[in-house]
């Protein structure tokens, strides 16, 4: 039995609930939300309301659950939000601690449109300088901000820092890939953020395929895609009321199903419970990886954030140390610089890269036990006899 210990890629290890919601809407509804007026079309737009709630609960977003866009994933959110916020000459701050998914459109919308980019400085541990922040922040039209690192596992402090972009007129969108699903309500966006981007196959527990763009009411995107919405079809334009403004094209319908059997997964279990679960077995996987001799610990100590602890080994390279992992004690992490490379130029493994490993809600102490045993195996240095 493999130890899958690679929940911050994908939950992989599912609830069964998921599965079966996916197979009966493919199986008992199978039709497309928005696209007709029959029985079929009309249960899918039920069940899609159904879930933009369940979304707008779980992660606290306030308002009407129509400012939710279903979108493929966080960084089709991402795009759709940079894209649609950033004019010619505007300024966009990001941070250090960005997945590509803002870095590299922000790179695009810098060389394509003329966009001026600004990144805070991250460290180490994991902190923003909020005085740094208050001065690249003068002037800019929008903060992008991942409230917890992929790399590191450390929240970002997106009150302090989505204060003080309010004070200075600038829009707040909050990656949230990494903490939906993690943080209880309100925590995963801070109630002052503008728009939140999130993906379905992480902490929420559903399928690949499916997440999702919150916009606050009083905030225009313009859309990245432009087509068929099922409504106001004579307009040559998009239409101006959420969703419809940001979901041209089918939906994937059997993804919201099993986005919303996920969220009633959590719901049921608690978020709060199953996080202190997997925080607890981030602690002892912590404690275990910093006692075996050759490894560093990359992930600072302390109970907040989510439950990722990544290492760099001085004797192994990171991809030979997680392959050999996987082969030869079935132990499933994640090597490289996990899409996010301004972290590991912080954190000085931007040549080897380093090793992450992410328990989630089906993660035991016998998965973070075995992964330490497996490390300290590999690593341990190989005792040469002496004539």
């Amino acid at each position: 039995m493999a130890h899958y210990l690679d929940f911050a890629a994908t939950s992989a290890l599912r609830p069964p609930e998921v599965a079966r919601a996916v197979a009966d809407f493919l199986g008992g509804v199978g039709c497309s939300p928005g696209r007709g007026g029959h029985s079929g079309a009309v249960a899918a737009a039920r069940l899609a309301f159904r879930c933009r709630r369940a979304l707008c609960r779980l992660l606290g977003l306030p308002g009407d659950p129509g400012r939710i866009a279903f979108m493929a994933n966080a960084t089709h959110a991402l795009n759709t939000a940079l894209g649609g916020l950033l004019r010619e000459g505007d300024v966009l701050v990001v941070s250090q601690y960005d997945h590509n998914a803002v870095l590299r459109p922000a790179h695009h919308l810098a060389r394509t449109r003329g966009v001026e980019l600004r990144m805070l400085r991250g460290s180490p541990d994991g902190e923003i300088d909020l005085g740094e922040a208050a001065r690249m922040l003068e002037g800019a039209k929008v903060l992008a901000v991942n409230a917890a690192s992929n790399v590191l596992g450390t929240p970002l402090p997106v009150a302090g820092l989505a204060e003080i972009a309010r004070a200075a007129g600038a829009v707040v969108v909050v990656d949230a890939a990494q903490s939906a699903g993690h943080f209880e309500a309100g925590a995963s966006a801070d109630p002052a953020a503008d728009v939140v981007a999130f993906t379905g196959h992480k902490g929420l527990l559903g399928p690949q395929g499916i997440g999702g763009l919150w916009v606050r009411e009083g905030v225009d995107v313009d859309p990245l895609l432009r087509g068929g919405t099922g409504g106001e079809s004579s307009r040559r334009e998009m239409p101006a009321a959420m969703p419809d403004r940001l979901e041209a094209g089918t939906p994937n319908a059997p993804g919201v199903a099993g986005l919303l059997a996920g969220c009633d997964f959590l719901r049921r279990r608690g978020v709060a419970a199953l996080h202190r679960h997997e925080m607890a077995l981030k602690a002892r996987l912590r404690e275990g990886l910093a006692g075996v001799g050759g490894v560093r610990v990359l992930s600072p100590a302390g109970a907040r954030g989510v439950p990722i602890v990544t290492i760099a080994a001085r004797r192994m390279d990171a991809a030979t140390l997680a392959g050999r992992l996987d082969r030869e004690f079935r132990v499933q992490t994640r090597a490289g610089l996990h899409c996010a490379p301004e972290v590991h130029r912080v954190l000085g493994t931007m040549g080897e890269g380093a090793v992450r490993f992410s328990p989630g809600w089906a993660s035991t102490t016998e998965d973070v036990d075995a992964a330490v045993t497996a490390v300290d195996a590999l690593l341990r240095p190989v005792a040469v006899p002496v004539n």
